[in-house]
Order: C-alpha cells, then sequence, then structure tokens
C-alpha cells in the first residue's frame, strides 16, 4: 500500500530562501515488486491490471537479456511505443535513479508535462500505481503526482510549457498596489464587483488602451477567448504540491502586496484581460504590473576571441571611430552597459580603448573585465568552471583557461560580509548539484525585504540555498543587491543553465547532480 507523500518546508541553509518540498519525498517502496501490464480499452484510456510475470523474466529479478527491472541498472533510454504517456499533475513529479529503497532523484517534472514511457509498470509498496520508465533515464509513480490519463485536468489546464534558451520562460508580473484576487474559475461581472468593491470596467478598458499605447501588448499577446478548459465555468484544480488556500464563491481571496507571477496563458473575459498563473489562478491583469524583460546581457566570445570584456557604466557616453588619417572622431554614442570585446586592453593616446569592431570609447567610461594572469588548479582541459567576482560584480564562463561568456551581475548587498550573519554571497569553491528552469521562492530575497516571487527562472543550487539565477524584479546587475543569491539578467540566465552541467532534460523541469556539476567559484 502507499503512504501518502507528506509536505514538508525544508529551508536549504541560508541564501535565497526556502522551497516548498515536493510530493514523492517521503516515499520507502518495498523491494517487493509484482509486474503490472498496461490495458487499454477500446477508446485508448489507459489502465493497470495485475497480471504475473512470465516465467522467464518474473518482477524484480534480471531478464537473462537485460538488467534488473527498475534497478539502477535499468536505465539505458528506450524507444517509445507512442502509445504509453505519463501526465504530470504535481508542481514536482519526481523522477527517480531505481525503484528501490535507496533510490535518489535524478530530477523532476512539473505540472503539465507529458513524457514518454515504457511499461510495464512495476507495482511495491512505494507505488500502489506502479513504477513507469521515462526518457533518458529513471522512474516515475504513478499516483498523486503523475497519471496515465492525458486528459486530467490540471495536465490539461497547464499545457503551456516554459520557454527555454529564452530570456524568460514565461511572461512576469508583479502586484500592483492593490494586489489581485485569487479567482478559481471565470467570475460574472458581478461577481468581479462584488470581489473587487466597485465596477471594474473603465480600469479593464484603461489597462487595455495603456498597454497598446506603451508597447506592452507584445508581452502579453493577442487576447483571444477563454481556454475551454474555463468556457463552462469550470474550476481549477491544484496541481498537487501546490498550496490550496480557503475559497470563497469565485476567489480564492487576494495574493500578497509582494507577489511575482509567471503567467502561461492570457486571454480576454468580460471585456477584462486576465491571465492563468503557474499555480493555476486567474488574475486580472489590470492588478498587476507587467514585467519587461530587461535587455542587458554580457559578451560571448568566440574561440579565436579572449578577455578583455568592457561594459559602459555611464548613461550617455561618446563613442568614436578612425578618420581616414587614423585620428579618432566623434561618431554616434554608447548604449548604458553595452558590452564589446576590446582588441587587445592597451590604452590609446587620448585614454581611448578600441573595440574588436574598431570603434573608440574612453577607459574612464567602461567596467573592463582583464584577462586572468592566474588560474584555480581546477581550470584544466575542457572542465567547465563559473568565476564570479564580489567587488567587480562580475562573472565569467570558461572551458580549462579559455573565456566563453562575460558578464555583469548583482550579488548579495552585504558586500564582503559574513552570508551566516548579513545578506552577503557565499565565497569559496562549489559545484551546480540542482537546477530547476523555474522555482518558486519566498521569504529571503529582493524586493523590500519580503517577497513571494512564483517561478523565479533558471535556478543553480551551487551551496544550501545559494544559487545562481535569473532576476525579472529587478534591472541592477553590475551593483550588489540580492540576499546572497548570485542574480543574473534573464538573457544570461538563460544561456548559462543551458551551458552548466548537470544538463536538464526536454521536458524536464529540473534535474539534480551532486557529484559531476559545474565548478562555481566565487571569490572578492
Amino acid at each position: 500500500m502507499m503512504r501518502r507523500p507528506v509536505l514538508v518546508l525544508a529551508l536549504l541553509g541560508l541564501g535565497c530562501g526556502k522551497r516548498l518540498e515536493p510530493p514523492g519525498a517521503a516515499l520507502e517502496p518495498s523491494a517487493h515488486a509484482t509486474a503490472v501490464s498496461e490495458v487499454r480499452s477500446p477508446d485508448g484510456a489507459a489502465s493497470s491490471a495485475l497480471s504475473p510475470s512470465p516465467p522467464s523474466a518474473p518482477a524484480g529479478s534480471a531478464a537473462s537479456d537485460g538488467p534488473k527491472p527498475g534497478s539502477v541498472d535499468d536505465n539505458l533510454p528506450f524507444t517509445p511505443d507512442g502509445i504509453t504517456k505519463i501526465a504530470s499533475v504535481a508542481w514536482r513529479t519526481w523522477i527517480y535513479n531505481d525503484t528501490g529503497k535507496q533510490r535518489t532523484r535524478y530530477g523532476y517534472l512539473r505540472a503539465g508535462a507529458i513524457v514518454d514511457a515504457r511499461s510495464p509498470a512495476i507495482v511495491n509498496d512505494g507505488c500502489a500505481g506502479g513504477w513507469y520508465r521515462v526518457n533518458p533515464r529513471g522512474f516515475v509513480c504513478v499516483g498523486l503526482g503523475a497519471s496515465l490519463k492525458l486528459d486530467d485536468p490540471v495536465a490539461v489546464a497547464s499545457v503551456n510549457r516554459p520557454v527555454r534558451g529564452h530570456s524568460a520562460p514565461y511572461l512576469y508580473a508583479l502586484s500592483n498596489e492593490t494586489p489581485p484576487l485569487l479567482y478559481f474559475k471565470l467570475p460574472s461581472r458581478t461577481q468581479m464587483k462584488d470581489g473587487e468593491g466597485y465596477d471594474v470596467t473603465e480600469r479593464a478598458a484603461n489597462f487595455r488602451e495603456r498597454i497598446r499605447a506603451t508597447g506592452q501588448q507584445s508581452l502579453v499577446g493577442e487576447l483571444g477567448e477563454p481556454p475551454d478548459f474555463l468556457s463552462q465555468g469550470q474550476k481549477l484544480d491544484k496541481p498537487y504540491g501546490v498550496k490550496s488556500p480557503l475559497r470563497f464563491v469565485v476567489h480564492a481571496g487576494p495574493a500578497s502586496a509582494d507577489s511575482g507571477f509567471a503567467i502561461s496563458k492570457t486571454f480576454l473575459w468580460q471585456d477584462r484581460a486576465f491571465g492563468l498563473t503557474t499555480e493555476l489562478d486567474i488574475i486580472a491583469l489590470d492588478r498587476l504590473k507587467l514585467v519587461t524583460p530587461s535587455e542587458f546581457h554580457g559578451v560571448e566570445l568566440l574561440a579565436d576571441e579572449t578577455l578583455p570584456v568592457a561594459f559602459v557604466k555611464d548613461r550617455s557616453v561618446q563613442k568614436y571611430v578612425s578618420d581616414a588619417q587614423g585620428n579618432p572622431i566623434a561618431h554616434g554614442a554608447f548604449s548604458y552597459r553595452e558590452g564589446f570585446k576590446l582588441l587587445d586592453g592597451k590604452r590609446l593616446p587620448g585614454g581611448l580603448m578600441k573595440s574588436h569592431d574598431g570603434s573608440f570609447a574612453p577607459e574612464a567610461t567602461l567596467r573592463i573585465l582583464p584577462a586572468r594572469d592566474s588560474f584555480p588548479s581546477f581550470a584544466t582541459g575542457d572542465r567547465k568552471w563559473v568565476d564570479i567576482s564580489i567587488q567587480h560584480q562580475t562573472l565569467v564562463a570558461y572551458v580549462g583557461k579559455r573565456a566563453v561568456y562575460a558578464t555583469l551581475v548583482s550579488t548579495g548587498r552585504g558586500g564582503m560580509g559574513d552570508p551566516e550573519t548579513q545578506s552577503a554571497t557565499v565565497r569559496g569553491t562549489f559545484m551546480i548539484y540542482q537546477k530547476e528552469v523555474s522555482s518558486t521562492m519566498d521569504g529571503d530575497e529582493d524586493r523590500s525585504d519580503s517577497f513571494n516571487l512564483r517561478d523565479v527562472p533558471f535556478v543553480q543550487y551551487f551551496h544550501k540555498g545559494f544559487a545562481l539565477h535569473g532576476t525579472y524584479w529587478h534591472d541592477d546587475f553590475g551593483k550588489v543587491r540580492s540576499h546572497g543569491c548570485v542574480n543574473l539578467a534573464p538573457i544570461d540566465a538563460a544561456w548559462l543553465f543551458e551551458w552548466t552541467d548537470p544538463s536538464v532534460p526536454t521536458d524536464w523541469h529540473g534535474a539534480v547532480n551532486k557529484e559531476r556539476g559545474t565548478v562555481v567559484y566565487i571569490h572578492a
């Protein structure tokens, strides 16, 4: 019999904050297993039926031509049959290395993910619904967090997946002065008026005109009809593992005033723009401040390029080019924090520095990331590592001794203080041990002294609760700002997430590897 998972609030030491421990963490399956064959009805729906194992390969034993089913050795990628699939219906559906008592985590799926699975299922005391193998490795338990029913309401409502390799995996927004109500079904005009205290018609119209005039319409997209799973007055179920507060007639009260939201879909209802959050709340967009992602980004270095790299640190900086005689003449201007590769790092007459494209900038207006004159012992061969300077607020990604990316960051506002007692970034040599496409943080990060930031993008944990991650609530990169994490501009966070190890397989939302992650070296 499967034990009911226990939810635990796990404080990951000092750092960015705390995260809700996902379902499945407390499961302790028995080693006694039974194979389950999948039965499909004429309409294609899947169910499971207990069946005896074939004599040639009993459940829990090694087949003559392959590894023991459900074991660590049973982790080679498989060819999908195109039929057997699993839908995640939990905030975190954990993927394990095997089905036994000593199993460990490879990563997890997010609600709405639909992945190929391999049957027959393996049933034991820890998973009455059966363990299924998923690609490229690992096993998922069908139960509270995962379903063979691809039309599960949570899976259908969470169908819009995060975008990877992009500056922002979702549309982000912050609570306005009056935070939005958390609707769980589409409200009528009367219900909106009753819940929010007045007729919102004018406010809704003003919002639509404002985003059109300011260009934010491109963030919201074309506002069409509500999705089918809401159009008939249906109530939204929460993904398993997400807090479900007390509900009134059509809403669960207001969000906290310091909330940040990740929005997976926008639509128009009763002439009002709404968004569907990743936690499956319906919120009125006119109660939010939409986030336009920062355009700042670092400089990628090609195989034949190297440091130094420079970033313009003043708001208005004159750009120079050479005339026919080779003398510098004014020609346009650099933009604030514009990054470029310096030709050789040498100062020319007049204090000018030359970029790779032949233009010049005054050295006094630049923040220069010079080439290293020495390297730590781990900077060998093709080993990846990340070099972060707290005093200079910079990050450089290296392969061995070759720099491949350089940018500005925001570390803890405690500067060089003690991270045990101050809002400072920990110093030392670490390895990235867990990566998440997005992760909700609450309690310790930024935006004043409290926050409830949903789906912080491209999170990479390297020591307890300290992480590299993208940031949508500020654009102060190059200055100390955080409570201890290393804040990255959205474009930089997306690039670094795909570059570092452990890699997160397609369709997974997170991956864990405590032995082979990319080195993170943080120093003064």
